[in-house]
Order: structure tokens, then sequence, then C-alpha cells
């Protein structure tokens, strides 16, 4: 399983390419470590696949039942302008416009890990985020999450 660890700031330039940092390069498989699957992110953000973390995702959405309309929409949604990334000979990674947009994203910049994909956000957006989010509540939702977990490990 691929994991990521860290958070770092780039700057994207106009044409909306970026020079992966060396951090999370260390940290992707050997084999296919150049290929990635770029899309939208629940929060206005965008989500970046390693190849290896995104296929088995892709693999689980393929199998879910066409005839559901709840299944339709999902894939519409986040399916919605995935799209198959590659490390130039330089290191960088060019995002879609489209993509760029939903996310609003400019110049500044911020990878953060999210396990086996790492979040794309726009570096106000991301300060942001965390300004509106209070220890207590930090907290709160670490009890909350990490409770209903070892209930499922221990059910």
């Amino acid at each position: 399983m691929i994991g990521f660890l860290g958070e770092y700031e780039v700057t994207m330039d106009a044409k909306g390419r970026f020079l992966l940092p060396a951090g999370f390069k260390k940290q992707l498989p050997e084999d296919g470590h150049s290929q990635f699957v770029v899309n939208r992110g629940i929060e206005q953000c965008l989500s970046l696949f390693p190849i290896k973390s995104w296929e088995p995702i892709f693999e689980s959405i393929s199998k879910l039942n066409d005839f559901d309309p709840k299944v339709r929409d999902f894939r519409r949604y986040f399916l919605n302008g995935a799209t198959q990334l590659e490390l130039d000979t330089a290191g960088r990674l060019l995002l879609p416009k489209s993509l760029m947009e939903y996310a609003g994203l400019e110049k500044d910049v911020v990878l953060v890990s999210a396990v086996n994909k790492i979040e794309i956000w726009d570096k106000s957006k991301y300060k942001k985020f965390f300004e509106t989010f209070s220890r207590d509540s930090f907290s709160d939702l670490a009890n909350e999450v990490m409770n209903k977990k070892d209930d499922r490990l221990n059910g």
C-alpha cells in the first residue's frame, strides 16, 4: 500500500505546472512512480493519486451497479474531470485548467499527504480551513472517528 506523509508548499506557473517535491517522490513506489490520476476532491481541492492507488479505486467503482441512480450520480461526480498525468522530464506535473478552476488554484499551492493520495490546495484556502477549526473541535472529531475505528476492530 502506498502511504504519504508530509506537507509542501509549491509554486505553480502560469501554465499550471508545478514541481513534485522530492519528499513525495521518495515515497512513491519504484515501478510506475511517474504516472498519476488527478480529480476533484470532496472539498474544494484536487486529489492526486499515484496510478497504483487509483487502479483499485477505479476497479471498485467499475463493479458498482449501473442500474442504481445513486451509483451513476456518484460515478459522474467522482470521475468528473479525472485525468491521467505523467511527470515530465523536469519532474513537473501539468494540471488541467478545468480542475485548477474548480480548486481555485493560481500560484501558491500546498500539497498535503492524505494516506494514499496527495491533496492539492490553494494556499489561502488551506490556511483558512485550519483557522476555522479549534483544538477542541479537533479533539472531539479525533475521539469520534478513532472510537468508531476501534468499535469496528473490536466488534
